[in-house]
């Protein structure tokens, strides 16, 4: 436990200084008090516009959840189909290389065009920027079955179903959950910035509408429960990972 809160008081150590040299930048106490207030109701709702930190944060969850899920409703079997089928990577791989690398704000607009509305152009750049990992990591998993498994499935004259779900489903589940655990850090650090742009209830608008406030404090307060909310995603996710690992059987 030393090291970790060695540099947890570093890091608060440096911040006390900042606060010391400026006047508009709030200090650890003062943040402190903020964050006390702010979580002993964090579910208050006075509007659309006024809602407790527990709101914007659910509201977030939400969004990314749906254009996660759907990501990998669409991402994991289009893997599979990559990996498994040569002419199906050689057709699709060329697109992937192009796309992959745009920023998934750049997909904001298109959303924004096509659904007319905020939030569902908000999910769709989730949809965006989480369904490349699920992609490439599944098709990595198929490509890397040992072709004796399916050699021996061709001599039993097993069905493509059977095949996916007794040979490639087993062996590829270990990438497939990399590719999911690296999809949920990409998918909550893109909605705080989407509603930045977009606006509504979230943790991203509720950033930018302290900024306008001028509530330094808060924002200090939202980065560290940004945080704390990425990391226990991504915490979860490899409890998962680790209990459908291998290496542990």
């Amino acid at each position: 436990m030393i090291p970790p809160l060695l540099g947890f008081a570093l890091v608060i150590g440096v911040w006390a200084l900042v606060a010391m040299k400026s006047a508009d930048f709030p200090g650890p106490a003062k943040t402190w008090d903020a964050a006390v207030v702010l979580f002993s109701d964090p579910f208050y709702s006075n509007g659309p516009n006024d809602q407790g930190i527990g709101w914007n944060i659910l509201s977030s969850l939400k969004r990314v959840a749906v254009g996660f899920g759907v990501a990998a409703l669409v991402g994991i079997p289009l893997g599979f189909v990559i990996g498994r089928f040569a002419f199906m990577s050689r057709m699709l791989a060329p697109l992937i290389s192009i796309l992959r690398p745009v920023s998934p704000l750049a997909w904001l607009p298109i959303g924004l065009m096509v659904f007319k509305a905020a939030d569902p152009a908000s999910t769709w750049t989730i949809f965006i920027c989480s369904i490349w990992p699920m992609i490439l990591n599944t098709a990595q998993g198929v490509q890397r079955v040992p072709q004796d498994y399916l050699n021996v499935a061709r001599v039993l004259k097993l069905s493509e179903f059977k095949i996916i779900t007794k040979i490639l489903f087993p062996s590829v589940l270990p990438y497939m959950l990399t590719g999911i655990r690296l999809s949920i850090g990409t998918a909550w650090l893109v909605i705080v910035a989407a509603e930045m742009l977009t606006g509504g209830v979230g943790i991203g608008f509720w950033v930018w509408d302290e900024w306008n406030n001028l509530k330094v404090e808060h924002i200090i307060i939202a980065i560290f429960v940004i945080g704390v909310v990425g990391l226990l995603l991504e915490q979860c996710l490899l409890l998962i990972a680790r209990r459908f690992s291998y290496g542990n059987h």
